[in-house]
């Protein structure tokens, strides 16, 4: 190719190769000069949309991390509640739901096979609030785990209950039958509370009622072989133990008949049922709305016009 060629192929005009003529290097170091000119353009442009992208980035978080959104201009917001299986999640989509479209939110249920897993999704934001546990529990768990998880109010509870395929009464228990109790820490104890208020075992004085042990007991009359397992295979183990004490979620589940049992606890005010939130979402207007909601004549009516009916109450209904 001849060196005059070159300029008119790189874009140079004709009246400038007249002005300056040009060698094949000189059309090289201008060819170089406006490849450098084109990166420094797509530089500045690509760093513009990062910092934009940066930006915008940063308010979702900050959408996010300020928690449950308040309904505005009629528009719902949308809110998920855990629960396991059992009468809470009917509670929640029977009761609470209704009253709370009203209040602008819709609620949805995610239900979780276990005690464990609710938590921990409420406290990593993938659900917005549970109702599947009691005071004890929820305040032990979060301790235990460094947890800041908090309790808007106390709900219908369905009470804890020892059932069996083979005895009838309290006082036909055999002596060296296997009951089942749950083995987390506070429904342990908690069970261990409802075996010593049927006189079937003695825990030491002094002990912390919600956090007793098998190696708190001090008598065992009947020598119970007493066996803690998972709480969620309670009902199931009625095929094979003697006698399980099961939590009231999930003898509901199992269909159970709370009227079959050899006995229901006596229900103080630490196993009673609470709607829990994550702390950092306790001033939001979602949880205000529930609050007043779990205080109102209008649940109050909702829960005696509702098969839970006969859930034991808070302490505060009887004020």
């Amino acid at each position: 190719m001849p060196d005059a060629a070159l300029p008119t192929l790189l874009g140079i005009r004709s009246h400038e190769r007249k002005r300056r003529p040009m060698t094949i290097a000189t059309a090289f170091t201008t060819l170089k000069s406006k490849r450098r000119t084109l990166t420094r353009a797509f530089a500045a442009v690509l760093a513009a949309a990062t910092l934009f992208g940066n930006a915008a980035c940063g308010t979702a978080q900050n959408a996010s991390a300020e928690g449950i959104a308040e309904p505005v201009d009629g528009k719902t917001t949308k809110v998920t509640i855990g629960v396991c299986a059992g009468p809470y999640g009917d509670m929640v989509e029977e009761v609470f739901a209704p009253l709370l479209k009203e209040k602008g939110y819709e609620v949805s249920t995610k239900v979780f096979n276990d005690y464990v897993q609710p938590d921990k999704a409420l406290t990593s934001g993938k659900i917005d609030a549970n109702l599947m546990q009691h005071g004890n529990y929820l305040k032990k768990f979060s301790a235990d785990n460094s947890l800041d998880l908090i309790s808007l109010g106390q709900t219908p509870t369905l009470g804890l209950g020892i059932y069996s395929n083979k005895y009838h009464s309290i006082d036909e228990i055999a002596d060296g039958a296997t009951v089942a109790i749950a083995n987390d820490g506070s429904n342990l104890a908690r069970s261990l509370g409802v075996l010593q208020q049927n006189k079937l075992v003695t825990i030491k004085d002094g002990v912390d009622a919600t956090k007793a042990s098998v190696n708190d007991i001090t008598s065992n009359p009947k020598h119970l072989n007493i066996k803690p397992i998972d709480a969620a295979q309670l009902a199931r183990s009625l095929d094979t133990v003697d006698v399980s004490l099961v939590p009231g979620n999930y003898s509901w589940a199992a269909g159970l008949d709370p009227k079959n049992a050899l006995a229901l606890e006596q229900q103080d005010d630490g196993v009673i049922e609470v709607f829990a939130i994550a702390g950092q979402n306790k001033d939001t207007h979602f949880a205000k709305t529930v609050r007043d909601l779990l205080g109102s004549d209008e649940f109050r009516q909702a829960i005696a016009a509702s098969k839970f009916k006969d859930f034991g109450k808070p302490a505060s209904w009887a004020e």
